[in-house]
């Protein structure tokens, strides 16, 4: 099995009907009125923004919003810089298509109802909601140019479902410009810092190696860069896993328990699956058996992932003390 995410699989509804029964403890969307069912094909419909902050109040104007414009939700944490990228491509992507997807950002720790409700295992997660119905579709963070396909099949879904309004933003937004076919052109995207940009861009061709050598140049010119800091853990994984396969890892580490290269693979996998904490707990339990130059490695990668994880997720926090007091 290739290493490569799947593609998602829409087909996998959870159960929100305690959100959708249940009443509105905030304000609707939009100031003195619910979204309207049924929105007319390219019909438009108000709404504060294309980006709205979600919440467990709050959820069930959402719900009813979907009915008319498919919804993006990312359930994540807003205080972890390594997390900022995911949830700004996730942003940029919404903000290209003009109206036809709008995109709600979810605190995980603030909204426990909702971690809930989708199931939530790791941040971040991300969801749609289409007529009311939540679809599964992927934890973690997946190339632009695969999350661009996610995009493309959301709105096939959702016109398939009737869901075809098209989302008027009312902090200053106005109608979308339309293209010969009737469909909205994206709005200009302010530009990305140009390392940032060409790190993107490596990325989305799989040259992991640009991408990484794009972000160390970032991070020369500004060592405080935290979104290159976390951007090059981001793509050292990604580079480190290319070309390798679930089963080869996994079979290899599970033949030599011993074997630090194979066991810090797991690592990699786990980590970007989404299992923090098995991630964290192999190289910790592994740690007092290596000796000083393992030891050093464990040290060195495991302070690379408290960066791809995000320095104020809980779970790196208890990885770091065990860690120190594993080192004195």
């Amino acid at each position: 099995m290739s290493m490569t995410p799947p593609i998602p699989n829409l087909r996998g509804a959870l159960d929100l009907s305690s959100l959708v029964n249940k009443p509105a403890a905030a304000a609707p969307l939009a100031p003195g009125e619910r979204p309207n069912d049924g929105a007319a094909p390219g019909a438009s419909v108000p709404v504060p923004a294309l980006i709205l902050d979600g919440t467990d109040a709050n959820f069930t104007a959402i719900l009813d919003l979907s009915a008319q414009v498919p919804v993006i939700v990312e359930l994540s944490s807003p205080g972890q810089p390594a997390l900022a990228e995911a949830t700004a491509l996730l942003e940029r992507l919404v903000l290209e298509r003009a109206g036809r997807i709008v995109f709600v950002r979810v605190d995980a720790e603030a909204n426990p109802q909702l971690v809930q409700a989708f199931t939530a295992t790791s941040i971040p997660t991300v969801a749609a909601v289409v007529s009311g119905r939540p679809l599964q579709l992927f934890s973690g963070a997946i190339p632009e140019k695969e999350l661009r396909d996610v995009f493309d099949q959301i709105l096939t879904v959702a016109e398939q479902n009737g869901v075809t309004g098209i989302a008027l933003p009312a902090d200053g937004g106005v109608a979308p410009e339309l293209d010969a076919d009737g469909k909205p052109v994206p709005p200009p995207m302010p530009p990305l810092p140009p390392l940032h940009q060409e790190a993107y861009d490596a990325v989305e061709r799989g040259d992991y190696t640009s991408a990484i050598t794009a972000y160390i140049s970032a991070l020369k010119q500004n060592p405080n860069d935290d979104m290159a800091r976390a951007g090059l853990a981001q793509v050292s994984l990604l580079d480190r896993l290319q070309g390798k396969t679930i089963a080869t890892v996994r079979g290899a580490a599970s033949a030599d328990p011993t074997n630090l290269d194979a066991q810090l693979d797991v690592v990699d996998l786990d980590i970007s699956g989404g299992h923090i904490e098995d991630a964290f707990d192999r190289l910790l339990t592994l740690f007092p058996s290596l000796d000083p130059e393992g030891k050093n490695v464990v040290r060195a990668r495991m302070l690379e992932l408290f960066d791809v994880v995000g320095l104020d997720d809980p779970r790196v926090g208890k990885a770091r003390s065990r860690l120190t007091n594993l080192l004195f």
